[in-house]
């Protein structure tokens, strides 16, 4: 399996931008946990973001880094449990051929992906990853 390290799909010329299209379900943590996504552990704290997308994935959001991601839809209020449409951010997306490992963050989660799946950046040090199915339904290819 290839563990992947110091990752930077910007210099990739493999990679691509795209952005998310999806509303998903929001529940609030009450207290901090670990949930397990079908790519691997989802450590949270109380007050981050438990959201469970629309192909059934379930994952997790930093509280801090939430507001920025996912905005409320009607009629959801902001910052409670309810249905949140996500901001069409771009992030830089690569199909992998391999099967591969990627840590959350540094020193984070250690995700697996299997061949097929999408390495995804949403930032320095900051990255995700998307089953093949579930990317084609809710990810659009931009610029």
């Amino acid at each position: 399996m290839l563990a992947l390290e110091h990752i930077d799909l910007a210099t990739d010329p493999a990679a691509a931008r795209y952005v998310k299209s999806e509303v998903v379900t929001v529940a609030f943590a009450l207290e901090s946990g670990e949930l397990i996504s079908l790519e691997g552990p989802n450590r949270y704290l109380a007050g981050d973001a438990l959201i469970t997308g629309s192909t059934g994935s379930r994952w997790c959001v930093s509280r801090d880094r939430f507001d920025a991601k996912y905005a409320a839809v009607a009629p959801s209020e902001a910052g409670k449990d309810g249905r949140y449409a996500a901001r069409p951010i771009p992030v830089l997306a690569k199909q992998m051929t391999v099967p591969f490992t990627a840590a959350r963050t540094t020193g984070g989660d250690v995700l697996r992906g299997n061949a097929g799946d999408w390495l995804l950046q949403y930032g320095p040090d900051d990255y995700g990853i998307a089953e093949q199915r579930r990317f084609a339904a809710i990810y659009l290819q931009v610029g």
